[in-house]
């Protein structure tokens, strides 16, 4: 998503109010540094900065889409050595844990729905004891 570009309300009340005082004096002086070209100087340097800011939005926007592919790639590629590995060495292999997977030999059961064997599970032991004012029961296992 890109982001949103900055338009400056104050830069374009500004505008407006240059082009109404340049209808009354070109070279309008007010006195105290207040002169239409002095005014016009800045509104100029205003619509610079303006213009500057919006297009490092705009190449920072490519910049983040370009660093998201990026990261997808490199995604899909970490997944391929990883399977790589898999197929040489065996899923099973200590070179396959080496790469970050988890070798078949040592994945827990119960995964994929399957129920844990007898020597996994172990019934846990509930008792209902009453507090000492009273109120609620406590559940201990």
């Amino acid at each position: 998503m890109a982001r949103r570009k900055r338009t400056s309300v104050v830069l374009e009340r500004a505008v407006r109010r240059a082009a109404g005082i340049n209808s009354i004096a070109p070279n309008l002086d007010l006195g105290n540094g207040l002169t239409l070209p002095a005014f016009s100087t800045l509104i100029e340097k205003m619509q610079t900065r303006e213009n500057a800011y919006n297009s490092a939005l705009s190449s920072l926007d490519k910049l983040y889409r370009e660093m998201l592919q990026t990261e997808d790639e490199l995604a899909d590629m970490t997944e391929h050595m990883l399977m790589a590995v898999g197929t040489r060495y065996g899923k099973s292999s200590v070179e396959y844990g080496m790469a970050g997977g988890v070798p078949k030999n040592q994945r827990r059961k119960g995964l994929r729905g399957e129920l844990p064997t007898s020597s996994d599970w172990q019934p846990s032991l509930i008792t209902n004891v009453e507090g000492k004012n009273g109120n609620k029961p406590a559940a201990t296992s």
